[in-house]
Parts: C-alpha cells; structure tokens; sequence
C-alpha cells in the first residue's frame, strides 16, 4: 500500500486523540466505584468541583493508560467495519461502472466469466511487485477478464502516465504499454513514459495528441471518484467478484478469490 494511505491513518489518529480522551473520561465514569454504586459525582457541585474531576480523570488515564488504547482500537474496528458496510453498498451500486465502462482497457480473455479489476499508478512500487502476479493469475486462467483502472495518486508523472496509457488504446497497444511501464525502474516520468512507447512501436506524436482527449481525463476522474467511493484509498487496490482487496497480494490469494467468484457466479 501506499504511503498516502499509511500517512492518512496516521494524521486520522492524531485528529482522533482529543475525542479519545472524552471517550476515556466516560469510561472512567464507567469503572469508578462510586458511579457503579449509583453515587455519580456531580461536576461543579460542592461534592466534586470541576478542577477536582478533572485531576481525577487525568490521574485514572495515567495510571490506566490502556483505557485510551482500548478505545481506540474498537474505535477502529468500529470505522474500518462501517466503511466495509458502505464499500459493499457501493460495489453493488457501481458494479455497472465498475466492470463495462467502455473507456477502461480490458485484458485477459473479454468474454471471461469472473472479472479481476485492478487499480494502479505506474509509479506505485507494489503495483510494479505485484505485476508477475497479475500476469501469471493471467497466464493461468484462459477465463479470466481483467479491468484496468488507471489510478494516479502519485503526482503529475503518474497522471501523465496514466493518460499516455489510455491512449495508447487508439493504436491498440494498451496491454504492451501497461506491461512494459509495470517493469520501469526508477521514477515513470514524461521521458520514461515517452521512451517505452516508442519501444514498444506507438506512434509517440499521435499518442501526445490523444492525450488531449476530454475522454481521457474523464476516464480518469471516474477511477478516482470510484475508487474513493470503494474505500480504495491506495495501491494496488483489487475488486474480484464481492471481495475487495487493498495492498499488493500473492498469487494464491489471488487465486483463491477467482475460485470463489467463480463458485458464487459473482462476476
């Protein structure tokens, strides 16, 4: 996965510890022994002022430290369970625009019965580690439909990248140019981007002028909207039948998630 996701959860944390600490206030309501007896302090009252509550509070988390962690795990839980509740919601929705939007280049065999949808960005390390993978869970399933869901969320390289390589679907050289660009080392830059094109035999000034096509930012404005509404938040992110996939995988994961889309008639 990407740092933006990893640098996403984090800033997400520090933004969470004030209402943390409230959480842990209220739990501390919870475990001390007089609200279990039913005698509550009262805030502000003559029987428990609030300077007083407050050193109370703060003396129970230090010497509970493991409040705060607990609250924040099942805080967690509780989000990533709301948002796989809402990207299931959305996948079936979307699954239309998912899997036949006809501006997203197809591979494998077109008439396939299950489909693996794949988001990358070409300059995203474990896209470029996952690639064998794809290619072999390719190779070794003669039905196997792949979409492909230009994602750049790296950077202007990455968009330029991404629209060189919807493209070059106008000289019907989109999996060679998604291939080779899978297998660039070091940074997918204009230049890098230009120079396997035009190894792989595209027309490189007819490509640029493709490039300006509104279709092509639009193809790409849709992957990002859907992705986001996927909770696909980096890359590689996978969508294979029901089951959504964040982060590179192996090739029996991937497999294993055919297999059972297969068995479920989800394509």
């Amino acid at each position: 996965m990407t740092q933006f996701s990893k640098f996403t959860g984090r800033r997400f944390g520090f933004l969470m510890l004030p209402l943390l600490l409230i959480i842990a206030a209220g739990a501390w309501y919870l475990l001390d022994s007089g609200f279990r007896t039913g005698q509550q302090p009262t805030i502000g009252s003559e029987n428990l002022p609030q300077d007083a509550f407050e050193r109370r509070v703060r003396d129970y988390l230090v010497a509970n430290p493991e409040v705060i962690v607990e609250a924040m795990q099942n805080l967690e839980r509780k989000q990533r369970e709301a948002e796989q509740t809402e990207a299931q919601a959305a996948l079936a929705t979307h699954r239309d625009e998912l899997l036949n939007s006809p501006e997203s280049p197809v591979g494998g065999n077109p008439q396939g019965d299950v489909t693996l949808v794949e988001f990358f960005d070409y300059n995203c390390s474990y896209c470029r580690q996952v690639a064998p993978t794809m290619m072999a869970a390719e190779a070794d399933d003669p039905k196997l439909r792949i979409v492909y869901k230009e994602f750049p969320i790296l950077g202007p390289n990455s968009v330029f990248a991404a629209k060189a390589a919807l493209a070059a679907r106008q000289q019907n050289l989109y999996p060679e140019f998604h291939k080779a660009m899978m297998q660039v080392s070091g940074a997918a830059d204009e230049g890098r981007v230009m120079e396997v094109a035009g190894q792989i035999g595209l027309d490189v000034e007819r490509l640029r002028n493709d490039m300006a096509d509104p279709a092509v930012d639009a193809e790409i404005a849709r992957n990002l909207a859907l992705a986001q509404v996927l909770r696909i938040n980096g890359t590689p992110g996978f969508v294979i039948g029901d089951e959504i996939l964040r982060g590179a995988t192996d090739l029996q994961t991937m497999q294993t998630l055919i297999a059972r889309a297969r068995k479920s008639g989800d394509q």
